[in-house]
């Protein structure tokens, strides 16, 4: 009845908006049963690092597996079922338990959903950002529906609209067309993930990639915080926070392919670090409205265009058996070590040095310019 792309539109919608109607109320959450700030940190820190080893874990097991949407599938309803298990759970140890699997299992879930999204764009002849896009906006739509269910229903509901959405997810997934895409020729391997590092290409783009994508870790922690003590209102933060957003769907829906299809995925990469200079020392020069309304759309580029840019590169050569597992690395490993760390070490670096500690986050993009120009020679 639908055909393959709305299968793809309907599985992001399902997954990124149950993401959005529980990522900012987790901890909230968690406060409510029991935990004071040093639980919060501990239960939230495990479930990061829990993932740094399920998501490749899980890319493993969908690559070995002849139908990897019902690997997708299976681990969307263990993720449903466990999500529930926040309900009757309090005080720390429970917390922990269930955080822990919760995570494992919500590990591998983008990555496999790129992976197979990836391939099918290809045979299918579909944008990958269409459906990327659809996700962001989704997630966007989840976070406003869980505040306003919460708003009348009470915290404990976002728990069971994750489970729900999560649920769905698992039966579009079943439902995806199989994956088609033949192995690159100049990329077969018969290995797993040491086969990729073994790639220069793409040991150089996920340190593009983890460079740039992290260097958020301090905007998401304490642009906030900044634009209060500067006497930004919140409606006015929410506005510019929502800026970001905007553009991100924008480039996600066509804007990013246009730029890559001119510029290629290494001119594109270096585009997207070189917006990441600009915009990070704006931020630790001023804190003027203006300025700020101005810089917060470049979210568009240092996140989105990178990443649709990396998309372009794997779903070229990466080969399909080692897809999920690419993706693994590319996003939980790669990326979502560096952002763990650089979080961790945002806390210190704008108690010393205030918004000058955005100075770092343009340094690294600033060496992930040169890193990005050598991907010119990833395609050849």
């Amino acid at each position: 009845m639908f055909g393959p792309l709305s299968r793809f539109l309907a599985l992001y919608a399902a997954l990124f908006s149950a993401f959005g109607v529980a990522s900012p109320f987790l901890p909230a959450l968690l406060a409510s049963k029991g935990l004071n700030p040093s639980g919060i940190g501990i239960v939230l820190a495990a479930g990061t690092a829990i993932r740094l080893l399920a998501g490749p874990a899980g890319g493993r097991l969908a690559d070995r597996s002849p139908v990897p949407r019902r690997v997708l599938g299976w681990l969307l309803i263990a993720a449903s079922i466990i999500a529930l298990g926040y309900l009757p759970a309090y005080g720390l140890m429970p917390l922990l338990a269930v955080s822990v699997l919760h995570a494992a299992v919500l590990a591998p879930l983008n990555p496999i959903a790129d992976a197979l999204t990836l391939a099918a764009a290809i045979v299918r002849r579909f944008d990958y950002g269409w459906v990327r896009g659809a996700g962001s906006a989704a997630f966007i739509l989840g976070t406003v529906l869980s505040g306003f269910a919460i708003g009348r229903f009470g915290l404990p509901v976002f728990v069971w609209l994750n489970a729900a959405l999560l649920f769905a997810a698992s039966l579009f997934a079943l439902n995806l067309p199989r994956a088609s895409r033949p192995d690159p020729p100049r990329s077969r391997a018969s290995g797993g993930t040491l086969s990729l590092l073994r790639l220069p290409w793409f040991v150089r783009l996920t340190v593009v990639a983890a460079l740039v994508q992290g260097s958020h870790a301090l905007h998401d922690s304490f642009a906030v915080i900044r634009w209060q003590a500067a006497g930004i209102g919140p409606e006015a933060a929410g506005l510019l926070w929502s800026e970001a957003v905007a553009a991100e769907v924008l480039v996600f829906a066509g804007l990013g392919r246009s730029l890559i299809d001119r510029l290629g995925p290494s001119g594109a990469a270096m585009l997207a670090a070189s917006a990441g200079i600009l915009r990070w020392g704006v931020m630790a020069h001023t804190s003027w409205l203006p300025a700020l309304a101005m810089i917060e759309p470049l979210h568009g580029l240092t996140f989105a265009l990178l990443h649709l840019a990396c998309m372009r590169l794997m779903s070229r050569l990466v080969p399909l058996h080692l897809a999920a597992r690419a993706q693994a690395f590319y996003g939980t490993v790669a990326i979502g070590a560096m952002t763990a760390l650089l979080t961790l070490v945002s806390g210190p670096l704008y108690q010393v040095f205030g918004a000058s500690g955005f100075w770092l986050m343009a340094g690294l993009c600033a060496v992930a310019v040169p890193l990005a120009r050598g991907l010119r020679l990833a395609g050849r």
